[in-house]
């Protein structure tokens, strides 16, 4: 993603184990599904056309049990900036979107517990976060993840834990890091100040370093072990940069050892490898304590921008013990010149060759009625009723939606109105 602190900002209201081997025999490739990602010379042909007005008739879900979740990202449910920070304005707040996303159809609510290596629930592991204490570190005085399972059952939705596995401070966000931070502990300890990688203004755990990994796990755990969940979600932050100096130590080191016993592992090979073993770990770790509970990943919709990044998708689609389920941020229209909706769906269907793992579509709520990719989202108000028709005869297993705070607002009103018709028909 483009920084997703700014690239989703609210919106629906209705793998060190370095004896792992990483085969990258990914021979799609589908271009950028972000608006600054690069381009692909090829124009795949589009199958669905735009120009008219008229929601498409709708093509019946394959099942009752079809998924249509709301993401609820961590601005949605910001109390920092609240003058009234009291348990009663938070819940409050947290019961208009419940009930705004069931009004609109929604079953489940992918919801932001851990923004910021830091948690919105009491964490034997990560300070509280400064979304509820108004300081990172701050006790609220009361549950918030309790509460909003709790409201989100009461109403018949389900809900899913939203987790950023790695990322601890970017752009000075939380200004404050407190003391009972892994970051605070770690940064001065000479044994354990490279378990913290940098790049540019951004601080985050380095997932070449088992114990990171398994700090990681454990939190999720966490989550499963004290909190009736449904599901817990990663999504697309794993290594913010290509930057060899990123994790240079850890990588060096790595080298040094296996060149003993062959040839190393390349650097990109050697992070989707660290990443591999972090979100098998996390798998394991779920399954431990609840084997109902879902774990999935929303990736980027463009797998190349996702390899880069150490996201081995290919892996996670066809293997077993990685994710339940696989939702790629397919936040592009039918004319996007390098990553038609319509294709990259097919692909990503094709991708997911292991049939436990179900496939759910992330569509761009918040591009809709905007200036977004030459303003070609301006050109039809069914976009997204399109969209879900095409993931039904795609035989995808559902649908999320960014964001939460777009469901209201007079840009999106007509795509929304008209989605809602697919969805509820």
């Amino acid at each position: 993603m483009v920084i997703k602190l700014f690239h989703r900002h609210s919106v629906f209201s209705c793998v060190c184990i370095l004896a792992l081997a990483v085969s990258i025999t990914m021979a799609v490739n589908f271009g950028s599904a972000r608006m600054n990602a690069k381009a692909s010379t090829e124009k795949p042909k589009s199958t669905v056309s735009e120009s008219s007005q008229a929601v498409i008739a709708p093509v019946k879900a394959s099942s009752p049990n079809e998924m249509r979740a709301v993401w609820v990202p961590f601005m949605s449910i910001d109390m920092s900036r609240e003058e009234d920070k009291s348990e009663k304005a938070f819940k409050k707040k947290f019961d208009n979107i419940v009930s705004g996303a069931k009004k609109c159809g929604m079953n489940t609510l992918i919801v932001h517990v851990r923004p910021y290596g830091d948690a919105l629930y009491k964490s034997s592991y990560f300070p509280w976060s400064h979304i509820v204490g108004g300081t990172q570190g701050v006790n609220p005085g009361y549950d918030p993840l309790a509460y909003m399972v709790e409201a989100a059952h009461k109403q018949g939705m389900q809900f899913h834990a939203w987790i950023n596995p790695l990322r601890i401070q970017l752009s000075g966000t939380p200004s404050i890091i407190a003391q009972d931070n892994p970051l605070t502990k770690w940064k001065n300890d000479v044994s354990k100040k490279d378990w913290i990688a940098t790049n540019g203004d951004g601080k985050y755990y380095n997932p070449a370093y088992s114990q990171v990994r398994k700090l990681i796990a454990d939190g999720a755990q966490e989550i499963a072990k004290n909190y009736d969940v449904d599901g817990i979600q990663f999504d697309d932050y794993f290594y913010p940069t290509q930057n060899p100096e990123f994790d240079k130590t850890a990588y060096d080191n790595y080298s040094k050892s296996a060149s003993k016993n062959g040839k190393p592992l390349s650097l990109m090979e050697w992070r989707r490898g660290n990443i591999n073993a972090l979100v098998s770990l996390v798998y394991s770790e779920i399954k431990a304590v609840n084997p109902n509970i879902s774990f999935g990943i929303a990736p980027q919709g463009n797998v190349q921008n996702d390899l880069n990044m150490g996201a081995d998708v290919s892996t996670w689609c066809s293997v077993k013990g990685y994710v339940d389920y696989i939702c790629p941020q397919l936040y592009v229209n039918f004319d996007n010149p390098v990553l038609p909706f319509d294709s990259a769906a097919q692909n990503w269907h094709k991708l997911v060759k292991n049939t436990n793992v179900k496939l759910y579509l992330g569509l761009a709520v918040y591009k809709s009625g905007s200036d977004a990719d030459n303003g070609t989202w301006k050109k039809s108000n069914n976009i997204l009723a399109q969209q879900v028709n095409v993931g039904r005869k795609t035989n995808c297993d559902g649908f999320m939606f960014y964001s939460w705070d777009y469901l209201n607002k007079d840009q999106t009103k007509e795509e929304v109105q008209n989605v809602m018709k697919v969805l509820n028909s």
